[in-house]
């Protein structure tokens, strides 16, 4: 009988290596595919292989784009290797001088905040241009006493930082069940007891509300749902969203002016973008 969960391992290697490997990532979580490290030659994707398909890759554009260089090659992986897969690539991040997030094999830093985090298939290890700037975002704003939710919360990371820059209660949802599980034991794992893990979507916020929210997702996931999260916003509360790119800041502004959400600022990494925006 086939094992349950297993993945498909796809190593891509990319000319030139920026802003090709940005964009290969945004058009591969489209598909479906839901982890993503970055190498030194391009990028390690990886999709269930209920969701997988010969064609899958025939709707990217930047695969079928002249200007950039792709090769691929692609084999199937147990869930359970993923971790010595992982290991083999992670390396420590720092940001902002104040903030690491590290594996559990990696030496304990002299930080602020030190963050302990072992992904397996989830997505935000810190190493993405968008989670880096949700964690900037984090560490340049006041937590303390604050009502927080993490939506898409992958590894549960930023979270966790939140927890330990003193929110008081934090709620982390994400759709897929492997992040929700390894959520789960991340928040063990930096002692952050007061962080709710949830699996589902949207539909989970009825009658809530938060002074904060955080969302690293993608651009049509946000567009969809950024009406529940002004629903379930404090009035004069924050939301941060990232997962899309520089030119569609007006299409997000837009959207989030309908629903009584003001544009503030953005930090921007390689034409990827984290926006702060504030209920009104």
């Amino acid at each position: 009988m086939e094992k349950e969960n297993n993945y498909i391992e796809y190593t891509f290697k990319v000319e030139p290596l920026q802003p090709a490997s940005d964009i290969l990532i945004a058009e591969l979580g489209e598909v479906l595919f839901e982890s993503f490290l970055e190498t030194e030659e391009g990028v390690l994707a990886y999709i269930k292989k209920e969701d997988w398909s010969a064609a899958i890759l025939d709707s990217l554009t930047i695969v079928h784009n002249e200007n950039f260089k792709i090769e691929y090659d692609f084999k199937e992986i147990e869930q359970e290797n993923w971790n010595a897969t992982w290991e083999k690539n992670f390396n420590p991040i720092q940001v902002d001088e104040k903030c690491v997030v590290r594996a559990p094999f990696h030496e304990k830093p002299e930080v602020e905040y030190d963050i302990v985090i072992e992904p397996k298939m989830s997505f935000g290890t810190g190493h993405h241009e968008t989670t880096h700037m949700m964690l900037q975002h984090i560490l340049n704003t006041d937590f303390k006493g604050k009502s927080v939710l993490d939506m898409g919360s992958g590894t549960g990371v930023l979270a966790i930082l939140a927890a330990k820059r003193g929110a008081s209660t934090i709620d982390a949802i994400d759709i897929d069940n492997w992040c929700y599980l390894n959520a789960l034991e991340n928040v063990e794992r930096n002692d952050s007891s007061h962080i709710n893990v949830y699996e589902g979507d949207v539909n989970l916020l009825k009658d809530k509300n938060y002074d904060i929210i955080i969302a690293n997702i993608n651009r049509n996931i946000l567009l969809e749902d950024i009406p529940e999260y002004s629903k379930c916003l404090k009035v004069g509360g924050t939301l941060f969203l990232s997962g899309f790119y520089s030119e569609d800041i007006p299409t997000i502004s837009a959207k989030c002016e309908e629903h009584s959400l003001k544009f503030e600022s953005n930090l921007n990494r390689n034409n990827w973008v984290a926006a702060v925006y504030r209920k009104c």
